[in-house]
């Protein structure tokens, strides 16, 4: 059976899931793995809850729902927690990376956390401090890329460059690799 790897991102409307979702793929095309990343969302607004889904493999990928049993659950916005249950399907040792201030231990400790890798990573304030907005997707990539291992942060860094690149001036471009860079050093956990 293909090793397909699946991540879900939990987010709310313009904290960039969904261009984080594609961005790793793209990492995966580079590696010349099979790839696929969707949204899922309706007549949302900004701020609304989301989630999108990234699924990565070395074999082509024959499956086309969305992501029910993640290996990986990212949570762009920590008050996501007390609202959607980010944990659904997920089996005991799924990896969850939150974007929190607070101290690994009290999000470790919630009794929806039982059984899972849980890691925290300071993306909102990152991005703050690099970007200058509360965008925190590349931060949350560059966690991604450390906890898991499944690029490495030169692969997400030359991702980053190329997407952002066609849209973005020289100066967004690099504080978003800086973003990057500092969520793959501060994440924290297990």
């Amino acid at each position: 059976m293909e090793q397909v790897t699946e991540i879900r991102w939990h987010a709310r409307g313009g904290q960039g899931a969904v261009t984080a979702a594609k961005m790793t793929a793209e990492v995966a095309l580079s590696q010349d793995k099979y790839f696929q990343a969707f949204p899922e969302y309706g007549p949302e607004r900004s701020g609304a809850p989301i989630v999108a889904f990234t699924r990565l493999s070395d074999q082509p990928i024959q499956v086309y729902s969305a992501i029910e049993h993640p290996n990986y659950v990212l949570v762009l916005d920590p008050t996501l927690l007390d609202v959607v249950d980010v944990t659904a399907g997920t089996g005991d040792g799924a990896v969850i990376i939150i974007n929190s201030e607070e101290s690994y231990d009290s999000i470790a400790g919630r009794p929806d956390m039982t059984g899972k890798k849980v890691y925290t990573v300071p993306a909102t304030k990152i991005a703050l401090e690099t970007i200058k907005r509360a965008i925190p997707n590349t931060p949350l990539i560059g966690a991604l890329a450390q906890v898991s291992g499944l690029f490495p942060l030169d692969g997400i860094v030359d991702e980053v460059r190329t997407s952002m690149s066609k849209k973005f001036s020289e100066e967004v471009v690099n504080a978003n690799l800086e973003a990057v860079k500092r969520g793959y050093k501060e994440v924290s956990g297990e």
